[in-house]
């Protein structure tokens, strides 16, 4: 693996400090309670990051979510990890009921204003915005109302994440996903390449501890591939995506079986 790509998560780094240390530093000194608790912390720093980095991130990846949402998410839609919104402008009138599960409540009013936009809102039903982690399942479907009432699950670039991934994904999709319901996924996931997940499981501690979590080295689409309960199920990848890249990425449609 060449060098420049193994310490590409450097100039990563450096950017997403640039866009967010500052702001987040005066965020402390405003309240500096925040000190006791880290996690705030993170989030802060994550919301200013991405206030940079969303709309690019989604415009990078707008082939593959255009290839991936409009023609299969319908019905109830579970957006998991739904940051800013972003999967809403990608909804079509097969979709009935759009629910943003997103954590950070910071989050919450870009996920409104683009929920809004693409004509889900809160006070047609059609839009629930819900500040819950995956890990907190029970606590969603009590919202919700009943146990798999979900039609579409989607996560973009969200289970690297999640906490205690393998359980909670298929906690997920066992209480919440309908018989017959699909689970949409575009993920960046450990590569193949041996020498390549090596870096990804070398920079992953500092990775994971700067973006709230977020982990390099997981094979998500390999413990989703394996679980049980999928009628069918397909993965892909992006065709022009380096070998070496160290955010690695797989797509994937899964059909949950049927009773």
């Amino acid at each position: 693996m060449r060098l420049s790509a193994a310490l590409a998560v450097l100039s990563e780094l450096k950017l997403c400090l640039q866009l967010g240390f500052v702001p987040t530093l005066r965020a402390i000194l405003r309240s500096p309670t925040l000190l006791l608790r880290p996690h705030g912390i993170s989030r802060i720093f994550m919301v200013h990051v991405w206030s940079a980095y969303g709309d690019g991130v989604d415009t990078n990846s707008r082939s593959v979510k255009e290839g991936l949402i409009p023609a299969n998410a319908q019905g109830v839609v579970l957006d998991v990890g739904a940051g800013y919104g972003h999967t809403a402008k990608y909804l079509d009138h097969k979709v009935t009921k759009y629910i943003a599960l997103e954590p950070n409540e910071l989050m919450h009013g870009e996920i409104r204003k683009r929920a809004n936009a693409a004509g889900f809102t809160e006070a047609d039903g059609t839009l629930v915005v819900l500040p819950y982690g995956v890990e907190d399942v029970a606590t969603i479907m009590s919202a919700l109302g009943e146990p798999q009432s979900v039609d579409t699950i989607i996560s973009i670039l969200s289970f690297c994440s999640v906490p205690n991934p393998k359980q909670n994904i298929r906690t997920l999709v066992e209480l919440l996903l309908r018989p017959g319901g699909q689970l949409l996924f575009y993920e960046h996931v450990l590569s193949p390449r041996a020498d390549v997940g090596w870096w990804q499981h070398f920079w992953t501690p500092l990775w994971r501890c700067a973006m709230d979590g977020c982990c390099l080295d997981r094979p998500t689409h390999e413990w989703i591939k394996q679980m049980d309960g999928w009628s069918k199920g397909e993965l892909w990848g992006l065709p022009e995506e380096s070998e070496e890249h160290l955010w690695w990425h797989r797509v994937g449609r899964f059909v949950k079986a049927g009773r």
